[in-house]
């Protein structure tokens, strides 16, 4: 009976020795899965964060510098064509029935003269915007004649009157957009912002970042703000009212008329000019 009990003994020893080794080769094959699983997953993270990464590389980036260069001078990247159209066509309608007919009381109520102030008060407010870009585009001689237009025409009229231009230090408008098409960023698709009107991918960034780095932004309240804006562009628009309408009753297709006329003139600005002026046929539009 007692070799029969020790057989007994020995024979739950050894089940019990399977069945935990049953169990723990289960257990070290479930957390085997469980690691792949997990490495699998991590891994298809990873290369779903680099295609997102990529496109959005890609997007932002455009057409490589490369390719840009070989294009015709002209040519214009636009595969948001349709859309823009439509924002294009609301702009018009705004602009017939309020834009234009506002302008054209502001041209009535200020004379030429009184114009020009306001022009010029906004310009001298521009000047931290326009110094920083001036530096980053690593141009010191205009950083240099940005800050003595400042002081000229502050110390003298307290901004209203553009003095410096007198004396030989002619204003000129430098923006973010500059600066990135300065450093070799890509114009990227055209596109057309609502009431804003044409711009790009690289133009529409830098003016965000032209609105952040301004003191204004910071100093003042949006309204404020907003209201220096608005006046800024309607100043614009109506010193434009004579040249937009030859333009428009000119053009076979406005849409891309205007479309070519703001890219050459903004590859046109980023070189400050010294581009071959025989190839931007452009109006005299004056933004400022």
């Amino acid at each position: 009976m007692d070799r029969v009990r020790r057989e007994d003994a020995q024979n739950n020893v050894h089940g019990e020795i399977s069945t935990g080794s049953v169990r723990t080769d289960f257990e070290n094959g479930k957390a085997a899965m469980t690691v792949g699983a997990f490495d699998r997953t991590l891994t298809g993270l990873t290369r779903a964060m680099a295609v997102a990464m990529m496109l959005f590389v890609s997007a932002c980036a455009g057409t490589p510098a490369e390719e840009q260069e070989a294009q015709q001078p002209g040519a214009v990247e636009d595969p948001f064509e349709d859309v823009n159209r439509v924002i294009f066509d609301i702009n018009l309608f705004l602009d017939d029935f309020l834009i234009r007919p506002v302008a054209d009381g502001y041209r009535y109520v200020l004379a030429p003269g009184a114009r020009d102030v306001v022009r010029d008060f906004i310009r001298n407010l521009t000047t931290p915007v326009q110094l920083v870009n001036n530096i980053l585009q690593g141009d010191w001689d205009q950083a240099l004649v940005t800050t003595q237009r400042f002081f000229i025409n502050t110390a003298s009229t307290g901004g209203l009157v553009d003095v410096a231009a007198l004396e030989g230090y002619p204003f000129r408008n430098e923006d973010f957009g500059q600066t990135m098409g300065v450093g070799g960023v890509v114009e990227g698709p055209y596109l057309v912002l609502p009431i804003i009107g044409p711009s790009n991918t690289r133009d529409t960034v830098g003016m965000v970042v032209d609105i952040l780095i301004d003191p204004i932004t910071w100093a003042t309240s949006s309204i404020t703000a907003g209201y220096i804006g608005a006046s800024g562009g309607l100043d614009a628009r109506a010193r434009n009212v004579e040249a937009l309408d030859e333009l428009r009753e000119d053009s076979v297709d406005y849409y891309a008329r205007l479309r070519s006329l703001y890219t050459q003139k903004r590859r046109s600005e980023i070189v400050n000019g010294e581009a071959d002026q025989g190839s931007f046929p452009t109006p005299g539009l004056d933004s400022q």
